[in-house]
């Protein structure tokens, strides 16, 4: 299951089509990056690059150029190596990349410095994002002062250069249905991998044999990696947010929570659960649990296009407001304590993002300083959470250490909405049985 050809030339196509006149924009490819010495880390394509071309090779870059009669989009990237290929694999090379990725012409990136000069002499507009690859920064100014060197020669300079994410994170935002299609099977193995760790969770395990059970799962359906460090906390880490240690003994009666997600060709799936490691909530647990899952199922319900992107996080905001004030961890008038901030001391932060091809994606939350309304096709997880500190001194001693999260990934439809992540249980008492029957 792979986004087409044909999407990736009809994305390029939308993009100059936004473009200013006598405009060029330039993309790079991620490069590989060591990690030790000798070793590098799993090469990650840059999100923006792949999304325009659907090449997995670093060091190549991306030249638009609309209305351009010799073609209108270049590649360049690394040549053809049989002696290279021997020890790092098979490279497409210019060629490879005109008939597989349907580029007008390619380049080998060696030639780079020479060709590109060229292309952006005499364009008005240069559409480059710049601040996030300082060594790809000074190599564009290069270019451009190359050209302003000979301007006394009648050479003409870009005069401007805009921030290419303008235009292009607005078109990922909004997802095509190749792509739910890849999120939807992003996400039925990230909830077939939380499945098997409620599964595999009996006190006395470590925190990373549940890790290591859901980084098997992905890769034997063949999402080799994860989207970002899984997180498996138990006991008082669950209430560390971004814990990934995973390094902790399990003991009966603490609750484990695990955020993860496959990456699978190349969009995340991002997933919280919490269960109870031997398999049984206490009753403490179970009403914190409940109180969280009331909040997220009533923030799913709400989300519909037209609605403000911060609507789904202020019913959860209430719901478990409310359920503090009820189970007496928070006390007063429900809407005095949301308006003074109470709440979060227990839900301190907020109940979603954008997901797509990076687990955070892009696309702005407000438009002209103003939250901005859904749309259909549109990916956002939804992920309140409860955290009670092992150390909180203001609360009865019975529910220090409890932290509680649930996360779904749900599509903006034209009459709601649909959950991606449905396919691992969430309901207390449907996980209690699952992990029984195990």
């Amino acid at each position: 299951m792979k986004i087409s050809k044909s999407e990736f030339a009809a994305r390029r196509k939308r993009l100059m089509s936004e473009m200013a006149p006598n405009s060029v924009a330039i993309i790079p490819a991620a490069r590989e990056v060591t990690r030790s010495r000798d070793t590098e880390y799993p090469f990650r394509q840059n999100s923006d690059f792949f999304y325009l071309t659907g090449f997995q090779e670093p060091d190549g870059i991306l030249v638009l150029i609309p209305g351009r009669r010799q073609g209108q989009v270049i590649m360049f990237c690394r040549d053809r190596d049989p002696e290279r290929e021997l020890w790092d694999g098979y490279r497409q090379g210019p060629e490879g990349v005109v008939k597989n990725l349907g580029m007008n012409d390619a380049f080998p990136i060696s030639d780079v410095d020479d060709i590109v000069p060229g292309l952006i002499e005499g364009r008005s507009t240069i559409y480059f994002s710049m601040g996030h690859d300082d060594a790809f920064d000074r190599q564009v100014l290069g270019w451009v002062n190359s050209i302003r060197a000979k301007v006394r020669t009648g050479a003409k300079p870009p005069g401007d250069i805009s921030d290419l994410s303008f235009l292009l994170h607005e078109h990922r935002l909004i997802k095509s249905d190749a792509e739910i299609r890849v999120m939807q099977r992003a996400a039925d193995i990230s909830s077939e991998a939380h499945s098997r760790a409620m599964r595999e969770s009996t006190p006395g395990r470590y925190e990373y044999h549940l890790e290591s059970a859901i980084q098997h799962t992905f890769a034997e359906h063949g999402a080799r990696f994860p989207a970002y460090n899984s997180i498996v906390g138990s006991g008082k880490n669950a209430c560390c947010l971004h814990y990934t240690e995973n390094n902790c003994k399990m003991s009966a009666g603490d609750l484990v929570l695990i955020d993860a997600g496959c990456e699978y060709e190349g969009y995340a799936a991002d997933i919280t659960r919490t269960f109870p490691v031997g398999g049984r909530f206490t009753k403490e647990q179970r009403a914190i649990y409940d109180v969280v899952l009331k909040s997220q199922l009533a923030a799913i319900a709400a989300t519909k296009p037209g609605k403000k992107w911060n609507h789904p996080h202020d019913v959860t905001v209430k719901v478990i407001t409310e359920g503090l004030v009820e189970l007496g961890l928070l006390s007063g008038d429900v809407d005095a304590l949301i308006k003074d901030g109470a709440y979060t001391d227990f839900y301190m932060h907020r109940a979603g993002h954008w997901l797509g091809l990076d687990v955070h994606d892009v696309g702005e939350y407000r438009i002209d300083g103003k939250w901005r309304p859904l749309e259909p096709g549109m990916v956002l997880t939804i992920e309140p959470g409860i955290y009670v500190a092992a150390d909180n001194m203001n609360v009865d001693e019975k529910w220090r250490g409890i932290g509680v999260r649930i996360e779904d990934d749900v599509v903006v439809t034209e009459k709601g909405c649909h959950v991606l992540t449905s396919g691992v249980p969430k309901d207390a008492d449907e996980i209690e049985m699952l992990m029984a029957a195990a």
